[in-house]
């Protein structure tokens, strides 16, 4: 296929993914379009065979991590971790929406932190709902610091987000160096958005909440609690070793998710579909449509634009873009096509176009695939969500959350 034909070929099906993916007819899943598209890809040769196996064998482990982290935070929902968080959330606030707001904040960035941004997004925001409803208050602040902290809260750890993994295996850092040059624009972003929040829903955070019992506190679930800490650990000790992380990721799996076979409190065909199968087969043929328009173009074009270097100037240049871009084209798309890039530069640059893609979306429903799960559910509890008040909000948080975590990590680079 002659290259204007391949281009244009390649842009038309990662626009059909992209659309399909956001809108989703009948429900059904994103690999529906995704998997043929790739397959399309291959076979008009928009991508060589050879390009999309390599594709392919990349994404592979990041791919396998990511299923045992779902099927970590899905049987830590069964163990009733989530629930007894929300059941202390609510105690400690006691009836107050700010507290309240204060402690989704600091329990859905851990919650991303540890168990990822899909944990925050599909088992959290349904406790979150019904803990507003428990105490009284206004629930769209709450809600809202679900979506937002998803995305913006991903930053910490290379398990946290799909993006972090593919970062990860970029950037040539350790599980520990990795976390410690985060930590600090992981703590600037949650602390600008938390401002931003305040200020935006003033409204509804001093609005009365009638006195109502929260009940006695849920205890617990210790065991959830040791394999999720040792599963940490793991990643930690693996790291030092050489070792992939996604040993300690399905070791904590696999333990959690066999303690719910035995108890008879899952089934074999539960745990296939608590690491979400049709999902996984979508992230690799994305992968596949999306390596196509590199190929084809558009590595070259943001090649151009693209800032060298690891100044100050530089790393907010390449964040800046990778926000951009996550909202075009979703912040999936965005990261495999910009890490090749910025890799060359050191790990600094690639970090900073995580900042941009973690951040960025929150400004628009498209810009991650965790955005739109989350729209869908909010929708499930029938509560609605204005489109202009949605980005009016993230107009003011994206910036207000990229420029201090940008500074922040320039100076983590420079100290550590």
């Amino acid at each position: 296929m002659n290259t204007p034909l391949a281009e244009a070929l390649s842009v038309v099906l990662l626009a059909a993914v992209l659309a399909w993916a956001v809108i989703r007819p009948f429900g059904l899943p994103e690999a529906v379009p995704a998997v043929p598209a790739a397959g399309v890809a291959v076979a008009t040769g928009a991508i060589s065979l050879d390009h999309a196996r390599d594709e392919t064998l990349r994404l592979g482990p990041v791919v396998g991590f990511l299923a045992a982290v779902l099927v970590l935070a899905h049987f830590c929902d069964v163990e009733g971790l989530f629930r007894a968080c929300g059941a202390w959330t609510a105690r400690w606030a006691g009836g107050r929406p700010v507290r309240l707001l204060t402690a989704v904040f600091a329990l859905a960035s851990a919650i991303t932190a540890v168990l990822s941004l899909d944990a925050t997004v599909v088992l959290l925001t349904p406790v979150v709902f019904a803990t507003a409803a428990r105490t009284g208050v206004r629930p769209k602040p709450h809600v809202y610091a679900c979506t937002h902290l998803s995305n913006t809260a991903s930053l910490l750890l290379p398990v946290s987000n799909l993006t972090n993994l593919l970062a990860f295996a970029a950037s040539g850092l350790s599980f520990t160096r990795f976390a410690a040059l985060m930590a600090l624009p992981w703590l600037a972003a949650i602390g600008a958005e938390y401002l931003v929040f305040r200020r935006f829903f003033a409204r509804d955070l001093a609005a009365a909440a009638p006195a109502r019992s929260t009940g006695e506190p849920a205890g617990l679930p210790l065991f959830a609690l040791v394999t999720v800490a040792c599963t940490l650990a793991g990643f930690v000790v693996a790291s030092a070793f050489g070792a992939d992380p996604v040993w300690a990721a399905l070791a904590g799996a696999l333990v959690l998710s066999g303690r719910a076979l035995l108890r008879r409190a899952a089934t074999p065909v539960t745990v296939v579909r608590a690491a979400a199968p049709a999902f996984l087969a979508f992230v690799l043929a994305l992968g596949v449509v999306v390596r196509a328009v590199v190929d084809n173009g558009l590595a070259d074009a943001l090649g151009r634009v693209l800032p060298g270097g690891t100044g100050l100037p530089a790393l907010l240049g390449v964040a800046a873009l990778a926000a951009v871009l996550a909202n075009l084209i979703n912040n999936l798309p965005a990261v495999l096509v910009l890490l090749p890039l910025a890799a060359p530069a050191g790990p600094g640059a690639v970090l900073a176009v995580l900042l941009g893609v973690n951040i960025g979306p929150n400004l628009t429903y498209a810009g991650s695939l965790a955005t739109l799960l989350w729209r869908r559910i909010v929708h499930q509890h029938e509560h609605g969500v204005d489109l202009g008040e949605f980005t009016r909000l993230g107009l003011l948080t994206v910036p207000a959350a990229l420029v201090p975590a940008v500074v922040a990590l320039w100076g983590s680079l420079r100290v550590l």
